[in-house]
């Protein structure tokens, strides 16, 4: 069972050895921890499965919105620490970007809208191992994460991150930019993603997982000394 609620695209995905089994897309006014268990409860109940036949959970554990990593980790912290079940902790960046590369691009570039003049990206590149970061994860600066970006190959964006900022991104990619019509959601790549880690023995348990976080919140900068 895997969850994402790192951005206002919320979904959940159940997969069975790898395959997506069905998947609840929702972008909605609604919270996340208003919609997150009832899509939960109708995704298994439309397979006829319970909580307790799940064997692993998946979560996008960030980056993203403060508020809403704080419910997908909380609600699947809850899940897997009832059933005793791992959770494999899913950057947000690496779903999007998997989704990307799912259309065979080479360097793909997930880009989120991190807030205060703020990029959370990153650039990976396929290859037969998987995805590799090029550029790492992290909040750029739009202009100084741009300014690293391949002048001369071909890249492709997608997220949040380009409503805002597709403008000052061109200047630096020009011609060798692509914007493939992707949906948002990302629940079923957190799944397949999740998958692999736990198969490898890199899932944790539930006492474990942790937000994935690339910089401090709001409340956090007021308290710093």
């Amino acid at each position: 069972l895997a969850v994402d609620t790192t951005t206002p695209s919320g979904s959940v995905a159940l997969l069975e050895d790898g395959a997506l089994l069905g998947e609840v897309n929702l972008e909605s006014a609604a919270t996340h921890s208003a919609r997150l268990l009832r899509s939960v409860d109708y995704l298994l109940g439309a397979h006829g499965r319970d909580v307790k036949d799940v064997d692993a959970f998946a979560v996008a554990a960030g980056p993203g919105s403060f508020t809403g990593i704080r419910i997908g980790v909380g609600a699947v912290k809850s899940l897997a620490f009832a059933s005793g079940k791992p959770v494999a902790p899913v950057s947000t960046l690496l779903a999007l970007a998997s989704k990307l590369a799912a259309d065979g691009a080479r360097l793909v570039c997930p880009l989120l809208d991190a807030k205060k003049d703020e990029l959370y990206a990153a650039l990976f590149e396929a290859g037969p191992s998987g995805l590799v970061e090029v550029i790492p994860q992290g909040a750029y600066a739009p202009d100084a994460f741009f300014a690293r970006l391949p002048a001369r190959r071909v890249v492709s964006f997608a997220g949040s991150g380009l409503a805002i900022y597709r403008q000052n991104l061109l200047p630096y990619v020009r011609d060798k930019a692509r914007f493939p019509r992707r949906s948002p959601f990302i629940a079923a790549e957190v799944g397949r993603i999740g998958c692999a880690m736990v198969r490898e023995g890199k899932g944790v348990a539930a006492a474990a997982l942790q937000p994935l976080y690339f910089r401090r919140s709001q409340a956090e900068e007021k308290c710093r000394p």
